[in-house]
């Protein structure tokens, strides 16, 4: 697993909740590869409302309208990992938007991480 603190890039794959690949949801699809290409991490946000290229505008707030929420895909890395994933992408959205950001990471680490310190056994980190 790929530790970050600093400078990395942002990708955001927007799309569809009913988008498959292979009969499986494309967002899964995805986040697998994202896994399996060893990116720092992936999540999956549902969204409630939204419309994109068709302007026919998606909600959780009405029955009928209640299929095919937007769904955004996020991946966080290094600039050159993630660029190196695009490829992939290019494979699997056929519609839908994807946008690059720079962001800066702050990671968090619990006590056992902290050299030093010790764990809730009582045991001292390295």
């Amino acid at each position: 697993m790929t530790r970050l603190t600093g400078r990395a890039l942002r990708l955001t794959v927007f799309v569809g909740e009913n988008d498959t690949w292979h009969h499986k949801p494309l967002y899964s699809e995805i986040v697998h590869r994202a896994h399996a290409a060893g990116l720092a991490g992936a999540s999956v946000f549902r969204g409630v409302e939204g419309f994109g290229a068709s302007s026919l505008i998606h909600t959780s707030r009405l029955l009928s309208l209640s299929e095919d929420l937007p769904v955004a895909v996020v991946i966080v890395d290094t600039e050159p990992r993630v660029r190196a994933f695009l490829p992939q992408l290019d494979e699997l959205v056929t519609e839908g938007l994807v946008t690059l950001d720079d962001c800066e990471v702050i990671r968090y680490t619990g006590r056992k991480d902290t050299p030093g310190e010790t764990d809730v056994k009582g045991k001292r980190s390295l």
